[in-house]
């Protein structure tokens, strides 16, 4: 089968015949439907100069946010019919320790004994015509379309975790939010907030296309361009009451923080990793300053949800396998809106 394998470091990927897998217990074989292209993957070939984790030695192939159907069951897997469409939960923990008892294998305590982090992050992943996983992550999406639903796996599960955390600063009356760069994550966060709360929801890109998306979604768009300036005219002085950092930049990190209010919450999403400089007069006093990285197993099943009401969209551009590096190169290069979902068995 075809699949597109990360083979090293600083090393564009490449679409090559590798064997279709076997489930092993308590696994899953899956018919891809779809595989989004995120930029942890283009962290991973393009920014990163090595493994920052110890866990993601390649080579293994890409995609972390895999929608599909059953199409085999490995030993002792019961109650799953073959051609029934699920979501897959990526990360993959040990299940043992405690933050894996609640379903949040990304903070698990024994990464060693598993050796990888996640489906495509260490382990093969969906960027494939078939892939496996474990009966446990898999997500019913009933009569939803799979391939457009995909990028839920980390496009909706990240900014969901990371909102429902700042709920408690997002469901006070006048409540406020400001949503800080609009790419795949960042506007389905616009939709998220907008689903929740009663939140007034700001947004800011770089791309005037990407804010004129969110403002599609009901965000007011604020121009990159003496940002922080205009929110506080917005917001009447005071900030926004949570503020979400889906970039992780340095100019994007300084922006969150002239923006959020004395005694908000300052949510750091993007993996971008430039550094932060805090002193006591960096941030108004008592904003809960945090980070967080993907999401728990309990929170997918919400977001199918949402997305099965209807509250939630992502925008998706699909590809074929074959074209699966074209969208990673647009990707690089800036010329995707939303998320690229590559779909081996077509839509």
């Amino acid at each position: 089968m075809k699949a597109v394998v990360f083979e090293g470091f600083k090393t564009f990927p490449v679409l090559k015949d590798v064997d279709r897998p076997s489930p092993g217990p308590g696994e899953v074989l899956l018919k891809v439907a779809g595989s989004g292209a995120c930029h942890s993957d283009v962290g991973l070939f393009h920014d990163f100069p090595g493994d920052p984790t110890g866990f993601l030695t390649p080579p293994f192939t890409l995609g972390h946010e895999v929608s599909g159907w059953v199409e085999e069951l490995g030993p002792g897997v019961t109650g799953l019919t073959k051609g029934d469409a699920y979501l897959v939960y990526g990360p993959i923990g040990c299940g043992r320790c405690k933050p894996c008892s609640r379903g949040q294998d990304t903070y698990c305590q024994d990464v060693p004994s598993v050796g990888y982090l996640a489906t495509g992050l260490g382990r093969d992943g969906g960027m494939a015509e078939y892939m496996t996983t474990y009966a446990r992550n898999l997500v019913p999406l009933g009569d939803a379309d799979p391939v457009a639903a995909a990028p839920l796996a980390d496009a909706g599960l990240t900014p969901y975790h990371a909102i429902k955390r700042a709920m408690p600063h997002l469901t006070t009356p006048g409540a406020t939010a400001l949503c800080i760069g609009l790419g795949g994550l960042g506007l389905v966060g616009v939709q998220i907030i907008r689903a929740l709360t009663g939140a007034t929801v700001y947004a800011t890109d770089t791309k005037p296309d990407a804010v004129a998306a969110a403002e599609a979604d009901g965000a007011i768009g604020v121009p990159t361009d003496g940002a922080a300036e205009k929110v506080r005219e917005l917001t009447g002085g005071l900030g926004v009451n949570a503020v979400f950092d889906f970039v992780g930049a340095a100019p994007t990190l300084e922006l969150a923080a002239a923006c959020v209010a004395q005694q908000g919450s300052l949510t750091v999403v993007g993996l971008a990793g430039d550094d932060f400089a805090w002193n006591a007069f960096k941030l108004p006093y008592e904003v809960d300053f945090s980070s967080t990285y993907w999401g728990t197993l309990e929170d997918l099943h919400e977001v199918v949800e949402l997305y099965r009401a209807g509250r939630i969209s992502p925008e998706v551009h699909v590809y074929p396998l074959d074209r699966a590096l074209e969208a990673y190169q647009q990707l690089v290069d800036g010329q995707i809106s939303g998320r690229a979902v590559i779909a081996p068995h077509g839509t």
